[in-house]
């Protein structure tokens, strides 16, 4: 059985990739695909990855482990999809940087299904507006704390999907960028789901309703409508140009009100993210959806 992860990671899709794969259960269930709602796991696979620490779970466990969670008996492919999977928000900086335990963190759980195919989806954001939506929900002290010494220069990408990558080798990782979400969704949504391209899917507009003013969702809706033949690029060029002419006032522009962060860092940081993308998207075993 494929067992599909999607990490997260912290301040990028939340529970928006569970609730469309869940808008489309009945289709994925049809064609052999189980959607696991974290409410299923929750407990479950905690207590799993603490009796473990970090073994392989053998063949009678994990078959009580899919017992408890599917829906179904016998599906081809499971999904997971739950923000806690790299941990509490306090978990995104350690003392190398982005991340740390997140090679650890994926070897276990795959650890949980040793006998089936697993696979990692996850989406990476600027480390800059990532900072900035986490602050917020962090409860274990303030911006301080948080860095836990880090400078914001030393908040690289690069490090963690390498550790990722070694963790788990041979495994399937798909990675996207948060900043790419509007334009690309319904192709993550396809790919998580293991959804052919040319399947019906409901909620493939989700972030486009989230960012348009109502005059800009309706006029996309109509020119999608209007097109005999839609291609990828065709569906992408629209909606971009949609983005362009109808966004919601400052959606699209976050503001980075740290401590000690002046414009100059924020635009620094940045173009090390920028570099980081390049590099991560010719990783060898990183699957990268383009824009």
């Amino acid at each position: 059985m494929q067992m599909a992860f999607h990490l997260g990671v912290h301040g990028t899709d939340g529970d928006r990739l569970l609730k469309t794969l869940l808008n489309n259960r009945d289709w994925l269930m049809q064609h052999g695909t189980d959607t696991i709602t974290p409410n299923r796991h929750r407990g479950l696979f905690e207590e799993a990855l603490m009796s473990l620490k970090g073994g392989r779970a053998t063949a009678e466990m994990q078959q009580i482990m899919l017992d408890a969670v599917l829906h179904s008996d016998h599906p081809d492919r499971a999904v997971f999809s739950t923000p806690t999977f790299m941990g509490a928000p306090g978990r995104v900086v350690g003392q190398t940087g982005l991340y740390p335990q997140m090679g650890a963190r994926a070897a276990a759980l795959a650890n949980l299904f040793p006998d089936h195919e697993v696979e990692f989806f996850l989406a990476i954001r600027n480390p800059a507006t990532l900072i900035a939506e986490v602050l917020p929900i962090f409860t274990g002290g303030g911006y301080h704390v948080l860095m836990q010494g880090r400078h914001p220069l030393d908040l690289r990408w690069r490090d963690p999907i390498q550790a990722l990558l070694r963790a788990v080798p041979g495994r399937r990782v798909v990675i996207w960028c948060h900043e790419d979400v509007p334009l690309i969704w319904p192709e993550i949504a396809h790919l998580l789901g293991d959804i052919p391209p040319d399947a019906p899917l409901k909620g493939g507009m989700t972030y486009l309703e989230e960012i348009l003013t109502p005059t800009g969702l309706a006029q996309l809706r109509d020119g999608l409508a209007a097109q005999d033949q839609m291609t990828v690029a065709r569906r992408r060029a629209l909606s971009a140009q949609a983005i362009k002419d109808h966004a919601l006032p400052a959606v699209l522009d976050q503001v980075v009100d740290l401590p000690g962060w002046t414009q100059d860092l924020v635009d620094r940081v940045t173009d090390q993210y920028r570099a980081d993308v390049a590099e991560i998207a010719v990783l060898p075993g990183v699957e990268f959806v383009l824009p």
